[in-house]
Parts: structure tokens; sequence; C-alpha cells
């Protein structure tokens, strides 16, 4: 068979001209790529030699840490300049090491991470103290257990898999750490992310107390701390390492969250509420009318104590978010601090003109519903800002906490729910208000979206999660168990003791 051909009669006139084009694209481009490498060149003469130790460009490029995880103060930096070129202003990129003075800026960026990792494990004392006070003396211990587990177990599954899910760029593995030894900076930045992750598990514990099996939040600690949370983190914070999350640049503003308002308090009290919903309230929570009783908690001088050591570790949640040390530390704490300040004084009147009392409960879930709140705008918002902020979440908390409990017959000992998954949300949109430069119905549908997707996300997962707990190792204790309190039936042992019982 005759060979035919598309354009017979042109073909090596297309080849010639395809060909001649080719050449001289490379021909007229060249001279700018060489011209670039020119101006790097006469640049890097103004470079302190020692930042390049001798070495060339190629080679201090070689060295580049494949992730933020392994950069220490050793490791070379890549560096925008700009340069003339013909006339015209071109950005161009230089490798190099650090100065003396940019190591140790790195150092007391590695210090205050650390410090400030410290602070934030603090308020796993606070929790478990809140929670015990807000929570009935027979299930004391229980409630220590879980928070010293949620902890343990936390740091485990982020370990092996949550941080990966969250931070890992696209061609490299972050399990366990990661396939080369984490530096500094690694494990300062790995260490406060644990501790964030740990308290979204943290917050779910309040809102299934009192009636909860030990294996079952064991369970459902593992899978929060390894997928739930860094999922939705990767969305809204994965470019804080190597990764990227779709939020951070929906509808070309971003989703802003500088510290969590949404990304660890609402979660967590989205999966509270999907936890609550499932596992049902309490015995003898709600009365033949479905109208909610009290139960009150055994040690409201334990519940105050948590409080403030959590507002202790709100010093180094929301300051240490900026992981540099810098002197925004200082404004980032007083934003915080009036924040909470509002919100517990909000809380305080609000409480006090519904029930005529001004019930104490209800002001510490105030001031921490403040600190909530301010989490998103806090290194950005103005001191008039972070009163409105703090103020509407101290007052909100109250409104919440009842409306969950009479109006939806919701069972939530400590209000975890209302202080962190409903003021979370409002410090979210805040920020819109509040924080940005310029209020635009953009950034506040940004803003809007990623509370949205939080929420779904959050509950969705949770929903399906403590919906699968229950029908395979249990969720829920017996009520035998339940009305001898679970220290004696899942632990063996008892918070108190009356003195004439002790064997001395």
């Amino acid at each position: 068979m005759k060979k035919t051909t598309l354009f017979p009669k042109f073909n090596k006139y297309v080849y010639f001209v395809l060909v001649a084009a080719i050449f001289a694209i490379i021909g007229t481009q060249s001279p700018a790529h060489a011209e670039i490498d020119a101006a790097v060149n006469e640049a890097l003469l103004t470079v302190d030699p020692s930042l390049l130790q001798g070495k060339t460009q190629d080679e201090i490029k070689s060295e580049l840490p494949i992730s933020g995880s392994y950069r220490d103060e050793t490791s070379p930096i890549s560096e925008d300049i700009e340069v003339n070129v013909g006339g015209q202003t071109v950005t161009a990129t230089i490798y190099r090491y650090l100065s003396d003075i940019e190591i140790l800026q790195y150092r007391g960026d590695v210090l205050w991470t650390c410090i400030a990792a410290f602070l934030v494990f603090l308020m796993q004392a606070g929790f478990a103290m809140l929670e015990a006070g807000f929570t009935r003396a027979k299930n004391a211990v229980n409630i220590m257990m879980k928070n010293i587990m949620d902890f343990c177990i936390g740091t485990m599954a982020f370990l092996f898999v949550g941080y990966h899910i969250m931070f890992a760029g696209p061609d490299e593995s972050l399990f366990f750490l990661g396939q080369t030894a984490a530096t500094q900076w690694g494990f300062a930045f790995w260490l406060f992310q644990c501790v964030f992750a740990a308290t979204t598990a943290t917050i779910v514990s309040g809102g299934v107390a009192e009636r909860t099996k030990f294996t079952a939040y064991l369970a459902y600690s593992v899978v929060i701390c390894a997928f739930i949370y860094p999922m939705f983190g990767g969305w809204a914070w994965g470019s804080l390492l190597d990764g990227s999350g779709w939020l951070e640049s929906v509808l070309g503003v971003g989703f802003y969250d500088f510290a969590g308002s949404t990304v660890v308090h609402s979660i967590g009290g989205w999966i509270a509420l999907a936890a609550a919903i499932v596992i049902r309230p309490r015995l003898g929570k709600f009365d033949a009318n479905r109208n909610p009783r009290a139960i009150p908690g055994h040690n409201l001088p334990f519940a105050v104590i948590g409080g403030f050591l959590l507002w202790l570790g709100w010093f180094g949640f929301n300051p240490g978010s900026t992981t540099t040390f810098d002197g925004n530390l200082a404004r980032i704490a007083v934003m915080t601090n009036i924040a909470g300040a509002a919100g517990g004084i909000a809380a305080l009147f609000t409480v006090w003109g519904i029930f005529k009392k001004p019930d104490v409960g209800m002001t510490v879930n105030g001031f921490l519903a403040g600190m909530v709140a301010i989490c998103t705008a806090v290194d950005c918002v103005s001191v008039f800002g972070a009163l409105i902020i703090g103020g509407v979440a101290g007052a909100l908390v109250v409104m919440s906490v009842l409306f969950f409990e009479k109006n939806l017959k919701v069972d939530d000992p400590v209000g975890c729910i209302s202080v962190h998954g409903v003021c979370g949300a409002w410090g979210t949109l805040a920020y819109a208000f509040f924080g940005a430069e310029t209020f635009s119905l953009k950034i506040l549908a940004a803003q809007a979206i990623g509370v949205g997707a939080g929420f779904i996300w959050a509950f969705g997962t949770g929903f399906i999660l403590f919906m699968a707990i229950k029908y395979t190792i249990g969720l829920r204790v017996t009520e035998e168990e339940e009305m001898a309190g679970l220290d004696i039936s899942e632990h063996g042992n008892e918070a108190y003791t009356m003195a004439d019982s002790m064997i001395y």
C-alpha cells in the first residue's frame, strides 16, 4: 500500500518552519537567561563569602532539606533577590547558609515554640480538673484516666499517621516523623502541633462524660488524632510546613484561622456534639416530660482552678502559633487576655440576668469561650475588636448551653459543644469584621465556608465513628455501671475514700 501523509507536498516545509521557530525561540531566550545568570553572579559578589562557604550555587542547592521538618541551623536556604537585566528588574533565586544573626533567630524560634508547646500541654491538666469538677465524684478517676490517655494515645496516633496527613508534601513521607531524622526545628514544630491535636481529642471528653466506656474512649482518641483532626488541619494549615490545603486559597482570599478557633476548637466541639447525640443523655438528666434536670458537679473549686490553668495555657496556645520568637508575642498575649476577661464578664451578667444568681460555672465557661473565639483573629485584631469578640462569646456561650439542653435535649456535662464548637465558629466569622484590614463579603464567605466545612467534616465523621464504636466494641456502660460510677466499674478504685474505711 502506498504511504500517504496529511500534507504530502508541504511536509518538508512545515518541518523546516517548526525547526526554525524552535531555534528562533532558543536564540531569543538564551541571552536573557545568560544575562540573568550574569546578574546573579554579580549579586553573589556582594554576599558575605561565609554564607556561601566556598560552594557553587548548585552544590548549595543540592543540600536543601526535602522538608521543613528537616531544617536546622546548618541547612541552606533559598532567597529571592531582585537583579537588573537589560534595564528591567527581575526576581532570581540564590542559595546560601544562615548568618550568625539568623542562627540566633532560628534558635529563638525553636526555644519559643517548645516553651509554647509546654504551656499548651499544661492545658491537659486544666481540662482534667475542669471536667472532673463539673461532674460527679464517682467518675473523677475515669475523667483523669481519660485525660491521661488521650494525650498518650494522641501522641502516638499523631506520630504514626496524623502529622503526615496534615503537613507532608507530595514527594515526602512524614509517617513516624519521616524517613530522615528530624532536626531541631522539626522536633519543635511537631511537638507544638501534637499538643494541638491532643487538645482536640480532650475537648470531646467533656461532651460524653460519665457514661462512656473507657475502651471506647481509647478507640475514638486514635481516630481523632490520626485522621479527623489532621485531615481538616491540612485543609486549613497544610502550607505551614510542606503541604497545601484547599481552604487556604478558597474564593481567592483564603480561609483564615490563626490559632484554631475552628481548626482545633470547633472541630473538637462538633465531634463532641455527634458523640453526645449517639451516646444519649446521662440517666436522670431529663424527667418524664423531657425537661432538663441539673446534675451538679462535685467540686467547683476544681473546675475554677482548671479554668485558670487553661487560661495560662492559652498564653502558649495563641502566642505560640507564631512559631516565631518576635515582638508580636506580647500583643497576641494581651489580646488573648482581654478577650478572656471580656468573656467572663459577659457570661457573668448574662447568667445573672437569667437566673438572678452569678453562677460560677457559667462564668468559667464564659472566659474560656472568649479565648476560644479570639484564636482566629488574635494576631491582627484591635483592643476594641478583642473586647467585642470575647464579650459576645461570653454571652453566646450561656445562651448556647441553655439551647442545646432545653431545645435539642443534648446532654453536655461540661458545656464543651457551646464553648468550643459554637464560640469557635463565632470567632472565626468575626475575623471578617474585626481582623481583616477591610471588610468584604468575599472574606466573610470564605470564613463561612471554613466554618461550614469544619462542621460537616467533624460532625459527619464523628457521627460515623461513634456509631461504628457503638455497634462494635460498645460505646456506653450499662445502667448499673453508670449508677455505681465509672470509677468502680471501669477502673476498680475511687477518687475519694472515707477516713474511717482506710487501713492504717
